[in-house]
């Protein structure tokens, strides 16, 4: 019975830290609201891209309602360009927008911004225009969107769920530890073994499709994503000596503290960015 509340623990860690780095890291959709009249809408400004031109949409089909988005390359000294808005109707296809992500066939005022080179950032903002009255979503807090390459999902997925199971695995070794539940042995191994492959194997691989390079973390930058992960692989060095003889179950505690603190940071923090002046891609 007790393993059985241990493992619901660990669950409702791995899940609260997962659903925590997502919402709060700088790729996540930044919500806004706007008030036009007696309608107010919520808006999801997109902060991240593909290999194609991103679209930014509202959920607005009142046609008295007018649109322009403005948008800049991200530290170039240059003026904001406009682009109208235009109501489309929008169509969903595929398992994973249809399923995965629940998308519904919608008609919307959509604007699009131009494709970026992997790593490039555009800054933009909106007005709204109705009954001579002009609204604003973002101008004195630009949204910033990053455009990376695409990812094939055969790569990616397995990197999210590796990268899930070492959370999971990590907080139940944690768990078992402090109870001295003597299997925490088998799940610190299964954390180190997991997060080896999703880390240091599909980790730099999503990040060539990406981006263009397979680490960026020290010695050769600073990318946050990078260096959580090889901090937390020290953290499981360390712990691999705690399995040893009569053990040294603090060893394993730390290790799945510290990871959790780790994975707790925003996602993509201080991530890879597109010197347009240079040509080239720094970060952190």
């Amino acid at each position: 019975m007790k393993k059985t509340f241990l493992w619901i623990a660990a669950i409702l860690i791995t899940m609260s830290a997962a659903i925590y780095q997502r919402k709060s890291g700088p790729t996540y959709p930044r919500a806004e609201t706007v008030t036009l009249g007696d309608s107010t809408y919520q808006l999801e400004l997109i902060r991240t891209s593909g290999e194609r031109d991103a679209r930014i949409k509202m959920p607005i089909t009142d046609t008295t309602v007018h649109a322009t988005l403005f948008y800049k390359r991200l530290g170039v000294a240059e003026e904001f360009i406009p682009v109208q808005f235009a109501l489309k109707d929008i169509r969903y296809h595929g398992f994973f927008m249809t399923k995965v992500l629940r998308k519904k066939d919608e008609t919307a005022l959509a604007a699009y911004l131009p494709q970026q080179p992997p790593a490039g950032k555009l800054e933009y903002y909106i007005e709204l225009y109705k009954d001579g009255r002009t609204t604003s979503v973002a101008r004195d807090n630009h949204v910033v969107i990053r455009f990376k390459g695409d990812v094939p999902a055969g790569v990616l997925i397995p990197h999210i769920l590796l990268m899930f199971l070492v959370m999971l695995f990590s907080s139940v070794a944690g768990l078992y530890a402090i109870f001295k539940i003597d299997r925490f042995r088998r799940f610190t191994i299964w954390t180190f073994v997991l997060l080896f492959i999703g880390g240091f194997i599909f980790g730099p691989w999503v990040q060539w499709y990406a981006f263009g390079d397979w680490w960026t973390g020290i010695p050769f930058g600073w990318d946050l994503t990078d260096n959580k992960t090889l901090f937390a692989f020290i953290f499981w060095i360390a712990a691999l000596f705690g399995v040893k003889g009569k053990g040294r179950p603090w060893l394993i505690i730390l290790a799945a503290l510290m990871t959790l603190v780790i994975f707790s940071i925003p996602h993509s923090l201080f991530g890879s960015t597109l010197d347009y002046t240079s040509g080239s891609v720094t970060q952190g």
